[in-house]
């Protein structure tokens, strides 16, 4: 019999932790798929296949590897769909004297297990999952005494302290960051590759997912999932990402198009958020593929790519551990409307948005353009609760944990924490869309009218959004230009864009 209970959640799918170097018959690990994590809020059905199928693979290595391993599918009849119940159960079944659990990256499920070790009458014990560059509190503890977190601050110590693309004590190439060349525009889409995919029959989970009458949306072929769902296809998809995409990836890391869902990005998010790959194996990676390339493939499309796991990646970890719970409740700019009933749909004439929900239906994924500047932009525009804002981003992308999506989207995407992620609101007017992509072209709407018909939505609702915000926004010194602008504007002008708005925002549903 076990003497030790130690459980895994489905997001800790860690091959290297050192918990499994090597076996031993005392130790029982217990992996479960739960309505619990199915139903806190309704989720894509692509999202719960994966992380299901990426647990079951798990188990099955453990097993193979020697470890003795419980695992509890969704309708297992001894499944009490909780996580203190079926542990509780397990421990007095099995007679277990300890149990021992990886550090949670959500919140609520640290409270949970923190309230259940509580009244445990065995001893109990927390460990790292030993995937991130950062502990919990580190960025916190780098930034005390500071008023702000600035990213790029935290990023460039990050660089220095795990010695990443550095020359001695200066950045490789010279420069910290190429943003400014990671902008362009797609215009030639025969540079794209085609993602690297992997088929696979998945009927038996959506017909348990329906037994089990769990609640989901979005769409799924039940032939061909194509998602990486274990770490040998992770490391496919890697080496994929290398060879074919990172040459492009920097330069056109921001642009848009209606017929490419994925461009050059790497889609290694889920990949990386379930454990599968740890972002130094991943960053280590890229900078061989670079040096190995001997020249062919420029540092701002590396650096660009590294930026976002060394930097934003480790830094939303650091806000959302610093700031929680009370960030989750944080919405500065008292915003109240409901989210449009078409996010649920795709079914809107601005042809950006539409591509854009259209394309996380079908796919469970945007990129990081897409959900700020597309879906997220108009959402802050149009003053919705950031309440439901969270929910559709933690549902809708396959990549979506609470620890990196709410920093993301109530932090950076609607500005509902006041600044503490980002410096200014991230808004931004047909004119942004129009540059970095083709969704403008064919639309019902016009992308060069404010007002009058058809004149696209968001021109007139960005003036809205920074009219109505006036007094935070005006002595902010990276948007206080568009004040001067707006000022310059008639008054008969600018009467006509607010009209304009607010006819819209109470047509909403309908845009």
């Amino acid at each position: 019999m076990p003497q030790t209970l130690r459980l895994i959640l489905g997001d800790q799918l860690n091959h290297k932790h050192s918990w499994f170097a090597k076996t031993d018959d005392s130790i029982l690990y217990v992996m479960m798929e739960m309505k619990q994590e199915t139903g806190y809020v309704m989720h894509h059905v692509q999202k719960i296949t994966a992380f299901f199928l990426a647990m079951r693979e798990f188990a099955g290595w453990l097993e193979e590897r020697g470890h003795q391993v419980l695992y509890l599918k969704l309708d297992d009849s001894k499944n009490k769909q909780s996580l203190p119940e079926n542990l509780s159960g397990l421990i007095d079944v099995n007679e277990i004297q300890k149990f021992q659990y990886l550090l949670p990256d959500e919140y609520r499920l640290d409270k949970q297990l923190k309230s259940f070790c509580k009244d445990l009458k065995i001893e109990s014990q927390a460990y790292d999952t030993e995937h991130f560059f950062t502990q919990r509190e580190e960025m916190a503890d780098f930034f005390k005494g500071k008023k702000s977190f600035l990213m790029e601050t935290f990023y460039r110590h990050m660089r220095k302290k795990h010695e990443v693309l550095m020359d001695g004590g200066e950045p490789e190439g010279g420069k910290w960051n190429y943003d400014q060349l990671n902008r362009k525009k797609l215009t030639d889409p025969s540079l794209l590759q085609p993602p690297k995919r992997f088929r696979k029959n998945i009927q038996d989970v959506l017909d348990m997912l329906e037994k089990m009458e769990v609640k989901h949306f979005g769409e799924i072929d039940p032939e061909n999932f194509a998602w990486a769902i274990s770490r040998a296809e992770g490391l496919k998809v890697l080496n994929y990402f290398c060879e074919e995409l990172l040459p492009n990836f920097g330069t056109f890391q921001d642009a848009m198009h209606t017929e490419h869902a994925f461009l050059f990005h790497s889609r290694l998010s889920f990949l990386m958020n379930s454990k599968l790959l740890s972002p130094k194996e991943v960053i280590d990676k890229v900078i061989e593929a670079y040096h190995q390339a001997k020249g062919k493939i420029e540092i701002s499309q590396v650096e660009g790519f590294i930026r976002q796991i060394l930097g934003w990646r480790e830094f939303m970890r650091g806000v959302y551990w610093a700031k929680m719970p009370d960030y989750a409740k944080l919405n500065k700019l008292n915003h109240r409307r409901s989210l449009p009933k078409w996010y649920w749909s795709g079914d809107t004439k601005m042809n950006c948005l539409r591509h854009a929900i259209s394309q996380s239906l079908t796919h469970a994924y945007a990129h990081h353009i897409q959900r700020l500047m597309i879906t997220g932009n108009f959402a802050l525009l149009a003053n919705v609760h950031p309440n439901e804002v969270d929910e559709w981003y933690l549902g809708i992308y396959i990549d979506a944990i609470e620890w990196v999506e709410i920093p993301n989207t109530r932090g950076m995407s609607q500005f509902a924490d006041g600044g503490i992620v980002g410096t200014k609101p991230y808004v931004s007017s047909a004119n942004y869309i129009a540059k970095m992509s083709n969704y403008c072209k064919g639309c019902h709407y016009s992308k060069s009218k404010k007002v009058g018909e058809k004149a696209c939505p968001f021109n007139s609702l960005y003036w809205n959004f920074y009219d109505r915000h006036r007094a935070l926004f005006e002595n902010n010194q990276r948007v206080n230009m568009m004040y001067r602008i707006w000022d310059k504007k008639p008054a008969e002008e600018r009467t006509a864009i607010l009209e304009q708005a607010e006819e819209y925002l109470k047509s909403l549903d309908q845009l």
